[in-house]
């Protein structure tokens, strides 16, 4: 397999980019589109065509979890980044909602919105994954949490990664007389896989530096490891046992459910870490539940941290 082709991934692996792009090898059947070995059947219900129906509950239940999380950030007033993971934490709301749309065949391959709908889901992740690595860098506290400054530079920051990995899909699913197009993946493969693989690194790395060197408490690690484990497994059932686990379960799942699974669990450890080694004000947050206080965010508004 040539650096930055999909064949062999998209041959084991019923992702939803590998709709609209094609082989390197091109099929004389199909000039776009890379059927893999074995995929989850498809159900009707309803006179309703519903693709990867177990993948639909996990990405259902995956919301509820984020609705969750959105209470409780909220609920901690004064933790430190509250704001910052806030963002985070809608930008995962999207990347759910995104991929249910795209998996579960709300949007069906055939058309012609398709290939704008997987774009943005990989734009969207693209975006959780660079504010997820400002939050890590935000504990260590070198500038002042929720701040506007901080939130405009997150938001910046996400907004920009979501462009340029959204144009890169889109130009090359398109074909747009470019450089890129289906055929010619190396590009998105490098934005898309290699540079958020180093960004999410980055932030495990950042974070273990964090607790061996200033926090000093090592429960946070469990977390980190457990996070690590979850989103490591996720990967492997993914795009290495996908076909077994297809043939396995009689087509009715594949290693999409599995790895969609895997990342809801690593998404509840970065909220449980974060949740760890960030300490709330309990007085102060009593007092506004009392007092019925709405308005929250601002540049003046007291943080406690238990580091530093």
């Amino acid at each position: 397999m040539a650096f930055g082709s999909f064949d062999l991934i998209c041959s084991k692996t019923a992702l939803p980019l590998c709709s609209v792009v094609a082989s390197a090898k091109q099929d004389d059947f199909f000039s776009k589109g890379i059927l893999p070995v074995c995929y989850a059947r498809s159900v009707e219900l309803a006179n309703t065509m519903i693709f990867q129906i177990g993948n639909a509950f996990v990405h259902i239940g995956g919301l509820i979890v984020a609705l969750v999380v959105v209470f409780n950030v909220r609920a901690k007033y004064t933790a430190i980044g509250r704001t910052e993971m806030l963002l985070f934490t809608y930008l995962m709301i999207g990347v759910i909602v995104s991929s249910l749309i795209v998996d579960c065949g709300v949007c069906p391959p055939s058309s012609t919105s398709y290939a704008y709908f997987v774009a943005v889901q990989i734009g969207l992740s693209s975006a959780a994954c660079i504010t997820l690595l400002y939050n890590g860098i935000l504990c260590f506290q070198f500038w002042e949490d929720g701040t506007r400054r901080s939130m405009w530079t997150v938001r910046l920051l996400a907004f920009a990664w979501f462009v340029a990995n959204f144009l890169i899909a889109i130009i090359t699913f398109k074909s747009w007389n470019t450089a890129l197009n289906h055929k010619k993946t190396e590009a998105l493969f490098v934005v898309t896989y290699v540079l958020n693989a180093v960004i999410v690194a980055a932030y495990v790395v950042s974070q273990v530096i964090l607790i061996v060197f200033a926090l000093k408490t090592y429960w946070g690690l469990g977390a980190i490891g457990l996070g690590v484990f979850f989103f490591v497994a996720g990967q492997i059932l993914t795009y290495v046992f996908s076909n077994q686990i297809c043939n396995g379960a009689k087509h009715y799942i594949d290693g999409l459910f599995f790895g969609s699974l895997c990342n809801v669990f690593t998404f509840m450890m970065i909220y449980k870490f974060w949740d760890m080694i960030t300490t709330d004000d309990l007085e102060f947050s009593v007092a506004n539940v009392e007092q019925g206080i709405k308005a929250f965010g601002h540049d003046d508004e007291k943080r406690a941290s238990g580091f530093f």
